[in-house]
């Protein structure tokens, strides 16, 4: 059988070598489509990642088997189907879960109490640390009230700029009484 005036097999082979290849650039620049919404089966790394596997399946059915050219593109397509599926179900989708559990947002610091680990001088800068459950961030601090704050003192984040918290110590209602 012929398609676009070439023999079936060398559709297959052409249509893997352009698609293993976009596969590849998708992969390495996935980012650039992450603004893209939609459903996750229309994802790009899929669609291409079907046509990759479908045209290799299809390659290998149409040199190795006897099989007639649309029962082998049906079982190249439910392979494909099975394979991209387990790609997105058990590779895709935890990778994309995974990134965004490890990333904070500056603003969410602001009310956490911290320590400092490098002494905050008066219009200067020291390191805070703050603690978690997820790990522990070090930051570069600056004092909120322009005034000197010690080593190892709890300190409390009101503010958050350009990368640098702004700090002040941090009083317990048991430190005020």
């Amino acid at each position: 059988m012929e398609l676009f005036g070439l023999p079936l097999e060398t559709v297959y082979l052409y249509t893997l070598l352009i698609s293993g290849g976009l596969t590849l650039f998708l992969i390495l620049f996935n980012d650039v489509f992450a603004g893209i919404d939609g459903p996750d089966f229309l994802n790009p790394v899929l669609i291409v990642a079907f046509m990759a596997v479908f045209s290799a399946s299809g390659f290998i059915f149409e040199k190795v088997s006897s099989l007639q050219e649309l029962l082998a593109a049906g079982l190249s397509a439910l392979i494909s189907l099975l394979i991209v599926s387990l790609l997105n179900i058990f590779v895709l989708i935890p990778l994309a879960s995974a990134e965004e559990s490890l990333s904070f947002h500056e603003s969410a610091l602001k009310g956490r109490v911290g320590r400092v680990l490098t002494s905050v001088p008066e219009d200067g800068f020291g390191e805070v640390l703050i603690e978690g459950n997820s790990g522990s961030i070090a930051k570069p601090a600056a004092s909120f009230e322009n005034e000197g704050i010690p080593a190892l003192t709890r300190v409390l984040i009101v503010d958050v700029k350009n990368g640098i918290l702004y700090v002040t110590p941090y009083l317990q209602i048991e430190d005020i009484n």
